[in-house]
């Protein structure tokens, strides 16, 4: 198992996209729940988008029919495309394998800065 890598973040205008990609070797990825989360500094990290092995999703209200998170198995890689993004959008965002596990489990984040 290998700890997840995730990229794709930046500085971005509200308004624009990104997409996020998080590779995760190792891990019987058709398997697993994958999931994006979230965190700014001070608060909690929080879920924003996940996905299961039978491609089932559910988002956070605040990025419902914004975000779409997708999955291919291949290539061992999760996807977050982030559009009509927000200031509040911005956060260090983190790729999870599995709906448990230790700090192995996540990836070392990567930061989204939406700019007004």
């Amino acid at each position: 198992q290998v700890q997840p890598v995730e990229s794709g973040g930046g500085l971005v205008q509200a308004g624009g996209s990104l997409r996020l990609s998080c590779l995760a070797s190792g891990w019987m990825f058709s398997l697993k729940t994958m999931g994006w989360y979230r965190q700014v500094p001070g608060k909690q990290r929080e879920l924003v988008a996940r996905i299961t092995s039978g491609d089932s999703t559910n988002y956070a209200d605040s990025v419902k029919g914004r975000f779409t998170i997708s999955r291919d198995n291949a290539k061992n890689t999760v996807y977050l495309q982030m559009n009509s993004l927000k200031t509040e959008d911005t956060a260090v965002y983190y790729c999870k394998v599995g709906l448990s596990g230790g700090a192995g489990s996540w990836g070392q984040g990567t930061q989204v800065t939406v700019s007004s």
